[in-house]
């Protein structure tokens, strides 16, 4: 299914993981980026087959867009970086990775603050 559709989208080299998404050693993906060259576009099937996270994506796509590379994905409407439409989305998921990053920060040092008063969480009984 997902590879009928990549050679439909006219995809002229298709790079596989048979690993899940979620792993982080993928060769399939380290190939693609790898062989990509300035002008080129990644194609996914899905966005979650690229990143194993909100964060991750958004580096990978990030790295893509520092090189020239275009990014785009099959069954995710809207999530083309080629175009002006898609490279907002992309800002905006850039922007919610941050603030997810930021929430961890936040979480942790209140976590640390709590443990260094000798208390067992910073949630009400």
């Amino acid at each position: 299914l997902q590879i009928d559709a990549l050679e439909r989208a006219g995809c002229s080299r298709i790079f596989q993981d048979v690993a899940s998404g979620a792993k982080a050693e993928r060769k399939g993906l380290d190939e693609a980026l790898a062989y990509l060259r300035p002008g080129d576009t990644l194609v996914v099937w899905k966005i979650d087959r690229l990143g194993r996270s909100l964060a991750h994506l958004v580096g990978v796509v990030e790295d893509l867009r520092s090189r020239g590379i275009g990014f785009r994905s099959l069954t995710d409407p809207g999530m083309d970086t080629t175009t002006a439409s898609g490279a907002l989305i992309f800002h905006i998921f850039g922007a919610l990775a941050a603030f997810e990053r930021e929430l961890i920060r936040e979480r942790t040092k209140a976590g640390l603050a709590v443990a260094a008063e000798g208390q067992l969480s910073p949630l009400p009984c």
